[in-house]
């Protein structure tokens, strides 16, 4: 298998991540220049119909984008650690507070990273206005991630899943633009302490 992927973007990381975690070694990394546009190249729209990185393409020629859904065929392949959910009600709530972490903490604080950062300008025109609407939006979220981190030591099980690597992820890519989560969220700052001291956040950076 090879991941085509990019340093520079944050939804690969999710992907390494996953790997780290998991063990898996055996796959083929191809670096894309984002800034130099080689994801837009008429080549790679051909093999993997977007212009978007991640990208696995499997020993058969099949080729999967999405990060989430290449983190599921890992988590197939691989279901050590479970990441995902073990039965249905617990597949559920992980999938659930997935999709909350990346549609409103992960998306708005990539947003506002795109829309600010200079080395950026190339691919998106600064948009301030929009980058701080998105910003604000994600901190309301994360008052609510804070407030149920309070009892939880993750997001959506008693162990690590995806969730939380959405979650981190989404967070950690802000550090481009030196963004730190409100101080006063206390519960939200010992959650990414505790994840960020895994040893597969290190790989997946």
């Amino acid at each position: 298998m090879k991941l085509y992927e990019s340093r520079r973007a944050p939804n690969p990381r999710r992907v390494r991540w996953v790997m780290a975690e998991k063990g898996v070694t055996d796959v083929e990394r191809v670096e894309i220049e984002l800034l130099a546009g080689e994801h837009r190249t008429p080549a790679y729209r051909a093999k993997f119909g977007v212009p978007h990185v991640p990208a696995l393409e499997l020993d058969d020629g099949t080729c999967l984008t999405e990060s989430i859904a290449i983190c599921r065929y890992l988590e197939a392949l691989h279901p050590e650690p479970n990441l995902f959910g073990r039965d249905p009600k617990e597949q559920a709530i992980i999938e659930m507070w997935m999709r909350r972490c990346e549609m409103y903490l992960a998306n708005p604080m990539m947003l506002n990273v795109r829309f600010t950062h200079p080395a950026l300008a190339a691919l998106e025109a600064p948009q301030p206005q929009v980058a701080e609407y998105n910003r604000l939006g994600a901190e309301r979220f994360m008052k609510t991630l804070d407030r149920h981190l309070a009892d939880h030591e993750f997001i959506a099980a008693d162990r690590f899943t995806i969730a939380d690597i959405v979650g981190v992820v989404g967070l950690d890519f802000a550090r481009l633009v030196k963004y730190r989560p409100p101080q006063e969220l206390t519960h939200l700052a010992r959650w990414l302490a505790t994840c960020r001291a895994r040893p597969a956040a290190s790989a997946g950076m």
